[in-house]
């Protein structure tokens, strides 16, 4: 069972992690997500455990204070495919007289 946890102190490593959910039976892996560019945490990562002890550490650590944060712990779903075209951000010449601003500049 893959399991995502959110709201992590920026000060929880992966051995943290694992130790946190060790309680609740043997843990295959532990990782806390960070930037790719600081390295620093992003505030959540993954857990996987057995179906049977997962489960457990869901209901008992939902909503449980972890390093003075109340951390949020369900079943990790799948990440959805973003379309290659669809992320945003970036500014689109052909767009130009979208919002008004400056639209006479070029």
């Amino acid at each position: 069972m893959n399991i995502f946890v959110s709201n992590l102190s920026y000060a929880i490593n992966d051995d943290d992690l694992r130790q946190a959910f060790e309680e609740y039976g043997e843990v295959s892996s532990a990782k806390v997500i960070t930037d790719k560019f600081t390295g620093r945490s992003r505030g959540f990562g993954f857990v996987e455990m057995s179906d049977d002890n997962g489960q457990k550490a869901i209901e008992e650590l939902n909503g449980a204070s972890f390093d003075k944060k109340v951390i949020n712990v369900a079943v990790a779903r799948p990440r959805e495919d973003r379309a290659e075209g669809n992320r945003g951000g970036g500014f689109d010449r052909n767009q130009r007289g979208r919002n008004n601003y400056n639209s006479n500049r070029y």
